[in-house]
Formats: C-alpha cells, sequence, structure tokens
C-alpha cells in the first residue's frame, strides 16, 4: 500500500509541476503580449505627438514668417490713439493660427477630413485668406481689400467652426476663440479703413 501511496504521490506532484510549469508559461506569454502592446502604445503615441507638434507648429511658424517679413501698421495708422500695438495684432493672430492648427488635428485624429474633406479645404481657405490678410492691409495699404480678405476668412472660420463641431465638439470650441481673434482684427481693419 505504500508502494501506491508514494506511487500517487509523485504522479501528482509531477501534475502539479506541470501545471505550475504551464501557469509560469501563460505569465510569460501575456507578459511578452503586454510588452508587445505596451511597445505598440508608445510608438503611437510617439507618432501621434510629432504630428500634433506639426499641425501647430507648421501653421505658427508660417505666420510668424509673415509677420517678420510682412508686419508692422505702416505710418498711416500710428496717428491713431484707437489702434493697439503691433505686437498685440501679432500675438492674436499667432495664437488663433495655434489653436486653428490643434483643432484641425484633432478632426484629422477623428478621421474628419476623410468623412468630411470640406472640412479640410474650409480650414486650408481660412488659412490662406489669415496670410493674405496682412499684406493686403499694410503692404498695400487698402483697408477696404484688407476688409474683404477677412469677410472671406471670416466665412471660412465659421464654416470650420460648424464642420469640427459636427467631428469633434472639443475642436468646435477650439474654433471659438479664433471667431474672437476675427472680430478684434476686423475691429483695427475698419480703424484702418478709415483712418
Amino acid at each position: 500500500m505504500d508502494s501506491q501511496d508514494t506511487v500517487r504521490h509523485r504522479g501528482g506532484d509531477e501534475r502539479d509541476a506541470a501545471t505550475t510549469a504551464t501557469a509560469e508559461t501563460d505569465r510569460k506569454h501575456a507578459d511578452d503580449n503586454n510588452k508587445g502592446q505596451r511597445d505598440q502604445k508608445r510608438a503611437m503615441a510617439k507618432r501621434g505627438l510629432k504630428s500634433l507638434t506639426v499641425a501647430v507648429a507648421a501653421p505658427v511658424l508660417v505666420m510668424l514668417f509673415e509677420t517678420y517679413f510682412l508686419g508692422g501698421y505702416g505710418s498711416r495708422a500710428r496717428s491713431s490713439s484707437w489702434i493697439p500695438p503691433p505686437w498685440v495684432l501679432h500675438v492674436t493672430r499667432l495664437a488663433s493660427s495655434g489653436l486653428m492648427g490643434l483643432a484641425a488635428w484633432l478632426v484629422w485624429v477623428d478621421g474628419g477630413f476623410h468623412k468630411k474633406p470640406n472640412a479640410l479645404y474650409l480650414y486650408l481657405a481660412q488659412f490662406t485668406l489669415c496670410l493674405l490678410w496682412g499684406p493686403v492691409t499694410f503692404l498695400v495699404g487698402s483697408g477696404l481689400a484688407g476688409l474683404v480678405v477677412w469677410l472671406g476668412q471670416s466665412a471660412a472660420l465659421f464654416g470650420c467652426y460648424k464642420a469640427f463641431n459636427e467631428i469633434s465638439p472639443v475642436a468646435g470650441n477650439l474654433v471659438k476663440p479664433c471667431l474672437a481673434c476675427t472680430a478684434f482684427v476686423a475691429a483695427v481693419n475698419v480703424k484702418l479703413a478709415i483712418a
């Protein structure tokens, strides 16, 4: 009887060892899978951070370039006490460009530009018109032409707001301060047109 108990006991130990080994192997595979998933998530996060950086920095850098080479009000606007210093207008336009870049990135992440290509066209139109406003208003010196460019930009920006808000409400909310910035630019433009 002792020999049978020993055999049974040994068999039980072998089964327990086999079960433990299987459990350890399963744990190692699960850890490897989790590590692979973590690596994939890190890679996706790095790509997302890079695309976010490009989406925000590109419009801001283009606007900085335009501001550096084409900035300033000219001598005719300095006589008005209401018009703010040029740096206020430039900072406002830079902030608006950065917010619009962030909003566009949020829409892109949600696949909104594929679902609604008009959102991309409206974004590009408002950005192009925003870039044109400074040279038309200050270099050409036409406040009236600047108002026409501003009107086109405002219409495109409002279209962006509606399209972005349908895709991502957060992106739509980011466009709201940009609409306020265009109102400020319009006030400056009207004062320049009258001056």
